[in-house]
Parts: structure tokens; C-alpha cells; sequence
């Protein structure tokens, strides 16, 4: 039983609560949700009371998943943490808590090892989950017939994320942008990524082509303007030269400045340790500075070939595909009798 969405219900999950409510990032945007992650935390923490529950396998999402962590230590229940809270962002001391209350903690990206190694952990790193992707996607006549692009012009791709308030400040600035780059490249052709369970109308650009095959439109496209976060990697496992951008609440964002504690916000430049692709955070995101940023990136330029030279540093930073194997036997180690069970 867990929390999670429809892949993880046609896996046999007993889901608790679906995946869109939890969907909220942000400081001043969880702030309206904190009853229904109180009335939640509640009653999972009856279930570790009342039901069997022989591992607790928190993924991610760390402010609520470290409490139902701490819960189930206190109950005596191991704890396999996958996909660590980014503590070398923001809030350090999450890595004793890492550290105290889980007996194995799975992370996807090879800095991190030595970080939680510090404070205590049991970490491994067992690659990036991205890496496990089958590599088939339609082909190139195929994919473009598909979704209305002539396969001999260029594509620029727009990834604006999937959450509403995502959207909601990315969609203007991205139509903005793609009306510009048209203009200086009457040939380009533009596609922009629906995600799942997004509504057409919600991306509304005009003559701009929606496209559902994210992971093909990154392939056949010339550049990309993606916002932050795990689409970096995705763009650049595909080889893809990007920008990134992301704007939200103020309030999220003048708590962020004081608090995380990184020179980069994308994962693609973190994972290198250097600026590899542009970031145009906030206030710096606006349609003229992402256009400049862009334009080199949709030509034949000594820009461009950097970049995609950084970008295959980041693929070979990722590790090995079979990440979710190694997962599972982490797991299997915790549910034997015999395993062991330090600081209990």
C-alpha cells in the first residue's frame, strides 16, 4: 500500500491517496495544503500502528516522507529512503535525520554519496532511473508525420512543466519566447510537451504544436527551453542543447535565495559541478534574455558544440542502467530476518 499514481496502481498498490494531491511545490503554495498533509500523516501513522508493515520505502517528496520516516523508526520499522531529499540544497541537518532514521538510504546522483556518507548513512548509489529507459522511439519521418512537423526543418522544443502554478507562470513566457525565435528563424518549427493529465487548453500557444512524446520531441529537436528540474537529465541523455528557466511565487523565491545553497539550479549543471547550460532564473527570465540564450543553441555555433560536448559529461555522470534492480535488492536485504538493524 502507498501513495502514488496510476502506474503504481496497475502494479498492485493499494493507493492511500493519489498523486495529484500531493502534487504541490513551493513554499507559500504548501502553506494552503497543510490540513490535508496533517489529516494524512494522521492516518498513515495508524496504519505502521495497526496494520503488518514489514518496510517503508519513502520516495522523494522529503518534507512529508521524512516525517512518515521518523514515524515508522519509532515503531521499529526499516526504512530504505530512495531518492534522497536534496540536502546539499537546503536544510543540512536533513542528512542526520537521513542518517538516524533510515537503515539504507538510494540515491540517483553520485555527489550525494559522499555528502550523506558524512553524516552517517548507509547511502549507495545506485544510478539515475532515467538511464533505464528503453532507447526506441518512432523514428524521425515517423515521429514528425505524427505530430505535423516537416522532418527537413528544424524543431525547438518547450517543456513548461505539469503543475498548474508551473504553468501558469512558465506558458506566457515560453509563447513569448517561441513568437520571437519564429520570427529571427522563419524555418524553425516549434512542439511543446504535454505532460500527462495536462489539459490542452492549459498550454494554449497559438499555432504551437502539442506534443505527448516528450522523450521524442527532445530527440528530433535542434534546441530546447526546459524549465528546472528532472527534464535537464532527460534532455541531456538525449543529447539535446537547452536553457533553463524557472519562475514562481515571490514569497517561494525570497525564501529560496536565503536558504538553498547551490551555485546551480539545474540537475544537469549540479551533476558536473559547472555551468554546462544557461539559467535564467526569476526576474532574469524574460523573453529577451532566454531568445539571446537560445538563439546560438538553434544554430551551427562554437556555443552549441560546447554545450552538447558538457552535456555528454552529464550521461556519463548517471551511472548504469538498472537502478529500480538495485533498488529492489536493497530492499530484499531489509525485509530478511537476518538483516541487520543498526541503532534500534
Amino acid at each position: 500500500m502507498g501513495l502514488g499514481g496510476e502506474g503504481m496502481e496497475r502494479q498492485g498498490v493499494e493507493l492511500l491517496a493519489p498523486l495529484e494531491d500531493l502534487a504541490v511545490m513551493g513554499f507559500a503554495e504548501v502553506v494552503t495544503r497543510l490540513p490535508f498533509f496533517v489529516r494524512l500523516g494522521r492516518y498513515l501513522d495508524r496504519i505502521l500502528k495497526e496494520e503488518q508493515v514489514d518496510l517503508v520505502l519513502p520516495i522523494d517528496y522529503p518534507g512529508f516522507n521524512l516525517r512518515m520516516a521518523k514515524r515508522a523508526w519509532k515503531r521499529g520499522i526499516p526504512v530504505l529512503y530512495y531518492i534522497a531529499p536534496q540536502v546539499w540544497a537546503w536544510k543540512p541537518r536533513r542528512a542526520k535525520d537521513l542518517a538516524r532514521y533510515c537503515d539504507r538510504v538510494a540515491v540517483i546522483l553520485p555527489f550525494e554519496v559522499e555528502i550523506l556518507k558524512a553524516a552517517g548513512a548507509d547511502v549507495r548509489f545506485v544510478g539515475h532511473p532515467l538511464v533505464d529507459r528503453e532507447p526506441e522511439v518512432p523514428g524521425r519521418e515517423e515521429f514528425c508525420a505524427t505530430n505535423g512537423f516537416d522532418p527537413h526543418r528544424p524543431i525547438l522544443a518547450l517543456f513548461p512543466g505539469s503543475r498548474r502554478q508551473e504553468l501558469e507562470r512558465h506558458v506566457p513566457l515560453f509563447r513569448e519566447v517561441a513568437s520571437r525565435l519564429t520570427t529571427e528563424h522563419p524555418d524553425l518549427q516549434v512542439g511543446l510537451a504535454r505532460a500527462a493529465g495536462v489539459r490542452s487548453e492549459d498550454l494554449s500557444m497559438g499555432d504551437v504544436r502539442q506534443v505527448p512524446d516528450g522523450r521524442a520531441l527532445l530527440r528530433y529537436s535542434r534546441a530546447a527551453l526546459v524549465k528546472s528540474g528532472t527534464t535537464t537529465l532527460e534532455a541531456a541523455i538525449e543529447g539535446t542543447p537547452f536553457v533553463t528557466v524557472y519562475r514562481t511565487h515571490p514569497l517561494t523565491f525570497a525564501l529560496a535565495q536565503r536558504l538553498v545553497k547551490v551555485d546551480h539550479v539545474a540537475l544537469a549543471n549540479l551533476v558536473v559541478g559547472r555551468r554546462v547550460v544557461p539559467e535564467l532564473l526569476q526576474g532574469e527570465a524574460t523573453a529577451g534574455a532566454v531568445v539571446e540564450a537560445l538563439s546560438p543553441l538553434l544554430e551551427d555555433s562554437e556555443r552549441r558544440r560546447e554545450v552538447v560536448a558538457g552535456l555528454q559529461t552529464v550521461r556519463e555522470h548517471l551511472g548504469s542502467p538498472g537502478a529500480a534492480k538495485r533498488v529492489a535488492a536493497l530492499a530484499t536485504e531489509l525485509l530478511e530476518p537476518s538483516s541487520s538493524r543498526a541503532g534500534r
